[in-house]
C-alpha cells in the first residue's frame, strides 16, 4: 500500500504509528523526580505514550534523558516547499571547460572561517586540493584561483583580502552557532561588503552544518550549502552563476 504523503507521521514499528525517540537535557539533578519532570514536559508538548527510557547525571544539577513517545499529528509532505540551489551538477572536467568557454579566465575564490570560528573541516573539504569523498577541492581546479584563509578570520580582514585579490567569489564557513553567532557574523559581512561597494561585484556563498539555502538568501547571500556538500556542487554553482552575471 503506497504511503499517503498528505498524512506523514513518524515511523517506529509500523507505518504511521507516530513513534519517536527524543533526547534532551534538563537543569535538574538526576533521579525519579527528574524523570517525572521530563515525562510531564513531553506530555505538555502534546506527545503521547511517553516513556523515559534512560537518564544520565551530567553533573552539577543537569540530567540527560532519552525518551520514547508518540506524535499525534501529521504533516502534508506534498505542501512542503524548500528553496534549494538549482544549478546543474558538473564534474571537475566539465566545470573547468565551462569556465573556459563561458567566462574565459580563472575565477578568484577566497574562503575563510570568520569571527572566532576555528573549525576548518568543512571549509578545507571544499577548498583544499585533496578535497572530500573522492572529489577534488577548489584548489585543484585550473580555472579557479582558490585562496583558503583558514580560521578565525575577522570580517574586516576577509573584505580587505577580497579587495586585494580582486575576488569574484567569497566562501564563508560557519560551524559555531551558539546564540546565533553565525547569523550575526554572516549579516555583518554582508553589511561590510555593501558599505565598501563590493556586494554586487562578488558572488557570496556561505556553508556549514546549520546553514540552509533558505537562511543564506534571507541573510543576503547568493547561496547556502549544508552538511554533506561536495566540492563539485560548489564549483558548479560558482561557474554557472558567474556565467549568468557576465551575459
Amino acid at each position: 500500500m503506497p504511503t499517503d504523503l498528505t498524512q506523514v507521521r513518524p515511523y517506529g514499528d509500523t507505518l504511521g504509528d507516530g513513534a519517536m525517540q527524543i533526547s534532551f537535557t534538563l537543569p535538574v539533578p538526576s533521579g525519579p523526580q527528574a524523570a517525572e519532570a521530563a515525562k510531564q514536559l513531553l506530555q505538555k508538548m502534546g506527545l503521547q505514550a511517553v516513556s523515559i527510557v534512560h537518564q544520565a547525571d551530567m553533573g552539577e544539577g543537569f540530567t540527560f534523558f532519552v525518551a520514547y513517545a508518540k506524535c499525534p499529528i501529521s504533516i502534508d509532505y506534498t505542501s512542503v516547499r524548500v528553496p534549494q540551489v538549482t544549478t546543474t551538477y558538473m564534474d571537475f572536467d566539465t566545470t573547468n571547460d565551462f569556465i573556459r568557454r563561458h567566462i574565459g579566465r580563472p575565477l578568484v575564490v577566497v574562503g575563510a572561517c570568520t569571527g572566532d570560528d576555528a573549525h576548518t573541516v568543512g571549509l578545507d573539504a571544499i577548498m583544499n586540493m585533496k578535497g572530500y569523498a573522492g572529489s577534488p577541492g577548489l584548489e585543484r581546479y585550473p580555472m579557479l584561483r582558490a585562496y583558503n584563509l583558514g580560521s578565525q578570520v575577522q570580517n574586516e580582514e576577509l573584505v580587505a583580502k577580497a579587495r586585494e585579490l580582486k575576488a569574484d567569489v567569497i566562501l564563508v564557513s560557519q560551524v559555531v552557532t551558539q546564540k546565533d553567532v553565525h547569523v550575526l557574523n554572516l549579516t555583518q559581512l554582508v553589511e561590510m561588503l555593501e558599505a565598501e561597494g563590493l556586494r554586487d561585484k562578488i558572488l557570496l556563498i556561505c556553508g556549514g552544518p546549520r546553514i540552509t539555502h533558505e537562511l543564506a538568501l534571507e541573510l543576503g547571500y547568493d547561496a547556502g550549502f549544508g552538511a554533506g556538500t561536495l566540492p563539485p556542487q560548489v564549483a558548479s554553482f560558482i561557474a554557472q552563476e558567474m556565467a549568468k552575471r557576465l551575459r
